[in-house]
């Protein structure tokens, strides 16, 4: 079966990866990939975003021509302008969900509503279209909030904001000065929740859901959980912070739900279901949905799953995740992010990188790319996080000192990480 991976970063040369071990897996494809696909498939110049009728007509009849009858889509602003919608035909497996589930992460108010609709527990909120009332709002508060850019933000439209006056500069930025366009022109403002965050992520075929090893993702750029947030600076997985009871009232009272609540509101949802939770002192509580793999929670799932995951996909379309077998790894798996200087904020490309090669000398070591590009010899920089390490450790301690040593033999001008991966439940 031939595939083509619809992406760029180190999501997608970690499904890349898993999928080529599989025995079904024929040619692989990845629109635009890295440095890294390149390696195990071939990269291919079909633009995805935004979803309109060139590029989905391109799309299609590459797969026509390369006979590609699997597709997945990983990041969520294709998902969202409904490129899987578009690309269904008979004989093809589209991975990823319509436009119709993938709003679910697209727009924070919706979500909220649907929430709601469905008794799920998530912080109180507020969503407004309009600044000076946002700002009267916020004004008549003393509690501490959360403001969130409604549409897509490459992960960075949530402040977490420690004073009123941060709270007003960002729905100013957000909704005045339009930082992220059109997705803040609705803001969610929301109340903060303490406790410990938590990503789940769960595979949903229509009727039935297999809930993934639970992670821990760690959002904000610098050690200690300080600074802006970013697209995610690690992850490791699985996390001591769930137990069977707690995995159990998770899927009853969130995923479920909200899979149910959507089925009445005549949508099927059918790919991955992410759950950013709080557990906070009252149990779970949802801090957001996301409609496909998270980055970079796929990649200590892609090294710790033992599964097929061609079969696991194929399954998932075709509603018959009952019948595959997914098993994981015993060890622990911690995936550090290096980012390019400047990140999140403005930085350079083009920063020639050395030391990969070293650092998967180890056996339990796998560099996934990112933000990388071919240059001339040379692999160099082309994003803000440019390379996923991840190490594999009898636990989390084991697994966050590999992966730490392995970042230590790889350099590019600028290059940092963050060394604290997983401190939170390692304290």
């Amino acid at each position: 079966m031939n595939i083509l991976v619809i992406g760029s970063g180190g999501r997608e040369h970690a499904l890349g990866w898993k999928l080529k071990q599989s025995k079904r897996c024929g040619k692989i494809y990845f629109a635009p990939g890295n440095a890294g696909t390149a390696v195990i498939g071939e990269n291919v110049d079909l633009p995805a975003d935004p979803v309109n009728t060139k590029n989905a007509d391109a799309i299609d009849w590459f797969c026509r021509q390369n006979d590609v009858e699997l597709i997945v889509i990983g990041p969520e602003d294709p998902l969202a302008g409904g490129l899987a919608d578009r690309l269904q035909r008979e004989g093809r497996y589209i991975f990823g969900p319509v436009a119709a589930a993938a709003r679910l992460e697209a727009d924070k108010a919706y979500a909220k509503q649907m929430m709601r609709a469905a008794s799920i527990p998530t912080a109180e909120s507020r969503t407004f279209t309009d600044a000076n009332a946002a700002l009267t709002y916020l004004q008549a508060r003393d509690e501490p909030v959360v403001v969130k850019a409604a549409g897509l933000a490459k992960g960075k439209g949530v402040t977490v904001c420690s004073s009123k006056q941060e709270a007003i500069d960002t729905v100013n930025q957000f909704m005045v000065d339009k930082v992220f366009g059109e997705a803040g022109e609705t803001v969610v403002i929301e109340e903060q929740l303490v406790g410990q965050e938590l990503s789940v992520l769960a595979l949903v075929d229509g009727q039935n859901i297999f809930v993934l090893d639970p992670s821990q993702d760690h959002k904000q750029a610098h050690e200690g959980d300080t600074g802006p947030n970013t697209g995610g600076m690690g992850a490791y997985c699985p996390t001591p912070l769930v137990d069977d009871k707690l995995m159990s009232t998770i899927q009853r009272e969130v995923l479920v739900p909200i899979v149910d609540t959507l089925r009445r509101d005549g949508v099927v949802y059918q790919g991955v279901l992410y759950a950013g939770l709080m557990l906070t002192a009252g149990g779970p509580k949802v801090l957001e949905f996301n409609c496909r793999f998270g980055d970079p929670e796929t990649q200590p799932l892609m090294v710790r799953l033992k599964g097929d995951l061609l079969q696991i996909m194929l399954a998932t379309i075709t509603g018959g995740l009952h019948k595959v077998d997914i098993s994981w790894d015993s060890h622990c798996c911690c995936c550090v992010v290096m980012a390019s200087g400047g990140y999140p904020g403005s930085y350079e490309k083009g920063k020639v990188i050395t030391g990969i090669k070293d650092a998967e000398a180890d056996p339990d070591v796998k560099v996934f790319h990112a933000g990388t590009k071919q240059q001339g010899a040379d692999i160099a920089t082309a994003g803000g996080r440019v390379l996923n390490v991840c190490a594999l450790g009898a636990d989390l301690a084991e697994a966050q000192a590999k992966a730490n040593a392995a970042c230590e033999k790889i350099d590019f001008e600028g290059g940092w990480y963050r060394k604290d991966i997983g401190y939170r439940v390692m304290k």
